[in-house]
């Protein structure tokens, strides 16, 4: 009888080591397959034949912090600038007129309103790129901005701003330094209940003072060029209570935009002014009543989000005298009621926000 020897089995831990390496190979070969079909999707969508579907895609990287490079790989500087270019707003030099606006006393509901307890309507909005709730707050009175002054190194989520403050909504404000989503400190101007709490607006291309006066009119006052003394005495000039601060500059290096409407006049735009994004705006009717819209994007519920047109669209179909663009992009949010109505984009925030050094809050009652 012949001597056998049997076959040599591998150890547990070397299947188990061989299996995860399989599953790393597919998952990595899945990975290449899925960055080798987005780089000809993007490249179709750019070199293809549609212009504005090139002008969309460039110009709403551009607008993204992290993503601007994205453009560089399919185009070059020359070509850029050319969408920029053609891509973008007219200058509106007007003031707020401040005799359109008549506050209502509020104290009446007028037909097809439905405002709560808290004087507040909400409405849903869907648009083919975006999704948006516009809260509409009847007395401008109980808008007022909320922050984490003294200015630390970390904000506060928008839940934080509105409860610290006993309010029931708001939405996030202005420039404000984001990196690394600290959030402790503001940028321009922040001006809270009259008091200025922040006032650095020099360096700042297109800068704009947005926010409420003593009358309780919304007030869009281009800041550019202004040193902190000279704001200081237009703050108490003007009587702004509240406000923060946006920018209003077009480049392949930043593309920030503010006025919307001034005193019914919608902005003139070039295309669809800017690129499709999360946005955050604030405007105001005759009557006084406040307009607080933000919108998705960045592939949210497959959304790209919204541009200057549409803003200004839902703005002049909601009433809006005056309308400014706020903050957009990851910080772009909304809270009422003690839950979240627009959450941040951000995958590891979607269920939340950034942390804010400030917001645009509403008092309750």
């Amino acid at each position: 009888m012949e001597n056998s020897t049997p076959a040599l089995r591998p150890r547990p831990a070397a299947r188990a080591l061989r299996y995860i390496l399989r599953t790393l190979l597919v998952l990595l070969t899945g990975l290449l397959a899925l960055a080798l079909a987005l780089v000809i999707a993007l490249g179709t969508i750019v070199h293809g034949p549609s212009q504005t579907a090139r002008e969309l895609f460039v110009t709403t990287i551009l607008e993204s912090g992290q993503l601007k490079f994205v453009a560089s790989i399919f185009l070059s500087d020359e070509e850029i600038s050319d969408i920029v270019s053609r891509t973008s707003m007219e200058q509106m030099d007007a003031d707020v007129d401040t005799d359109l606006i008549q506050v209502d006393s509020g104290d009446t509901q007028k037909d097809g309103e439905a405002y709560d307890e808290n004087g507040i309507e909400l409405i849903e909005i869907s648009g083919s790129t975006y999704y948006a709730k516009l809260m509409i707050v009847q007395d401008p009175s109980k808008i007022k901005l909320a922050t984490t002054y003294p200015w630390t190194e970390y904000g506060k989520n928008l839940d934080e701003l509105v409860e610290d403050s006993g309010a029931v909504a708001g939405v996030n404000g202005g420039l404000y330094v984001s990196e690394s989503n600290k959030g402790g400190s503001p940028l321009g101007v922040a001006v809270s209940e009259g008091e200025i709490l922040y006032n650095q607006p020099s360096g700042w291309a297109g800068l704009y003072m947005i926010g409420f006066d003593r009358d309780n009119i919304l007030q869009i006052v281009d800041i550019e060029g202004m040193t902190s003394t000279e704001l200081e005495t237009l703050i108490k000039w003007t009587g702004i209570r509240d406000a923060v601060a946006f920018q209003d500059e077009a480049s392949d290096a930043n593309n920030h935009f503010v006025p919307l409407i001034i005193n019914g006049e919608a902005r003139q735009l070039n295309g669809q002014g800017s690129g499709a994004n999360p946005r955050t705006a604030i405007g105001q009717r005759a009557d006084g009543s406040v307009l607080l819209l933000v919108t998705d994007g960045r592939g949210a519920s497959g959304h790209l989000g919204a541009t200057a047109s549409d803003l200004i669209s839902i703005m002049l179909e909601y009433g809006a005298v005056n309308a400014a663009n706020l903050d957009g992009g990851s910080s772009s949010c909304m809270y009422y009621n003690g839950a979240y109505e627009m959450t941040s984009v951000t995958l590891y925030h979607a269920n939340s926000s950034w942390r804010l050094p400030t917001a645009f809050v509403v008092e309750g009652g």
